[in-house]
């Protein structure tokens, strides 16, 4: 019983912790492989373009900082 209700208290936890971080944290996927993807030399800019879009839909506040 003690293990269901740490599961319960984790599962709260962590929705309290996401609706406080906004968009940024579903987002972080996207930049992180756009991130790597701008590390290939010559390709790597153009081929980040969609992930870079894709965090853009996802969190477009990033962008102006508000």
């Amino acid at each position: 019983m003690s293990s269901w209700n740490a599961s319960i208290r984790a599962a709260i936890l962590i929705a309290v912790c996401l609706s406080m971080c906004g968009c940024g944290v579903v987002a972080a996927p996207c930049r992180v492989g756009s991130s790597a993807l701008k590390a290939v030399p010559v390709a790597g800019h153009v081929a980040a373009v969609p992930t870079d879009a894709c965090a853009d839909v996802i969190d477009p506040d990033s962008l102006s900082g508000s």
